[in-house]
Formats: C-alpha cells, sequence, structure tokens
C-alpha cells in the first residue's frame, strides 16, 4: 500500500466515523461518544499527514504511534457503542470495526518496521 492509499483509507475512514457518530441517539451517553469518536476517529488522518513531513525517523516513529493509539481509542470506542446499542446502523458499525482493526494491523506493523529499520 502506498503512503497516499493509506492516507485516502484513513480519510475515508475519519468521514465514515463522521457520519456513524451523527446517527446515535440523541441522549447524554449518545452526544459524549459521539463527540470522543469523532475526536479519536478523525485524528489519525491528521496525524498521518504529519507523520509524511516528521523531522526525524524518531518523529516519524512517534506520530505513527499517535495514530495507532488513536486508532486503538476509537476501536474500543466503537464496541461501547455497540454494546450500548447507541446505533442503529449495526452493519456500518460492524465494517468500520472492522477497517478500524485492519488499520491499528498496518500501524503495528509500519512502526515495527520503522524501528527495525533505524
Amino acid at each position: 500500500m502506498t503512503k497516499q492509499e493509506l492516507e485516502n483509507r484513513l480519510i475515508d475512514f475519519a468521514a465514515t466515523i463522521i457520519i456513524i457518530a451523527s446517527k446515535f441517539e440523541k441522549n447524554y451517553a449518545g452526544n459524549h461518544l459521539s463527540g470522543q469518536i469523532i475526536r479519536s476517529g478523525t485524528s489519525p488522518a491528521l496525524n498521518y499527514g504529519e507523520a509524511q513531513s516528521a523531522e526525524s525517523k524518531k518523529d516519524f516513529i512517534h506520530k505513527m504511534g499517535i495514530c495507532l493509539k488513536e486508532l486503538r481509542e476509537t476501536f474500543v470506542c466503537l464496541k461501547i457503542i455497540d454494546k450500548a446499542n447507541l446505533s442503529t446502523d449495526r452493519e456500518s458499525l460492524m465494517q468500520v470495526k472492522i477497517e478500524a482493526n485492519q488499520l491499528i494491523s498496518i500501524f503495528v506493523s509500519s512502526i515495527k518496521t520503522s524501528k527495525n529499520n533505524s
């Protein structure tokens, strides 16, 4: 996967998170988790952009680590949303959980490779 393909995938992921979050139940929990998942779910795309302009290999690894951390947070948040039945769109929720898990795997592998090459 090229850098551009991964960036596009992260942008698509962020957009999907925003769309899904807009459909949550309008109650305290729904509002809280909607805001939380929008922050954590859009962060990887933004931080990946920063990683591409890293000042050093160490800086690149650090920024990629932030992407990974935010993806993991988003994945846990999606699991909470699923368990709490805050979304009626179960199919989209399941698909975005799969995508989050795949992105996590990509970032774990990329960080490991970068550390081994430095």
